[in-house]
């Protein structure tokens, strides 16, 4: 499974960005992902269309501030963006809370099983309220990304670390 410090480009991360909506939220990440991709076939209108028609099956806002919006598409490679928002929007999340944390993930159609690792590595590192903090004190893309970055090598650490037995 590629490592979120290998799937983030740094132009793929949006800090303080100013969406008023999902919407825009969405555009601005598949204008993005559309001009860094080496997919010919993934243009702007194609990652958008994705992102939303998931939405439409129901919100990925996954409560906390947080949403993880990702979709299937027709791509050679994983690709994800990370946006902090200047401002929180309404996402329908699950706990009713607005979002101002947005991580999006492009899965190519073939994939079946590293986006499942990705994914549930992003659920951990958003269920912890104090890398949410984190995150969200980051004021610059570099910053932001590479918080996310640390807080990742950190929990691979943490699973490597062999474990204690009091007895």
């Amino acid at each position: 499974m590629p490592s979120i410090a290998e799937l983030l480009q740094p132009t793929q991360v949006h800090c303080n960005f100013a969406g008023h909506s999902r919407k825009k939220v969405l555009q601005l990440v598949a204008e993005s992902l559309a001009k860094e991709s080496n997919d010919k076939e993934s243009s702007t209108d194609e990652i958008y269309d994705g992102l939303m028609e998931r939405e439409r099956l129901g919100s990925t806002g996954l409560g906390d501030g947080v949403a993880i919006p990702h979709c299937r598409m027709n791509c050679a490679t994983m690709q994800c963006a990370f946006v902090s928002l200047s401002e929180a929007i309404d996402y329908e999340s699950v706990d009713g809370e607005p979002v101002d944390l947005v991580f999006v993930l492009i899965v190519p159609t073939d994939e079946n099983t590293a986006h499942l690792e990705t994914l549930a590595v992003l659920a951990h590192i958003f269920g912890e309220s104090e890398f949410r903090q984190r995150l969200r004190a980051a004021n610059t893309d570099e910053e932001l990304r590479m918080t996310i970055i640390t807080i990742e090598s950190e929990l691979a650490a943490q699973a490597d670390a062999p474990a204690v037995i009091n007895s």
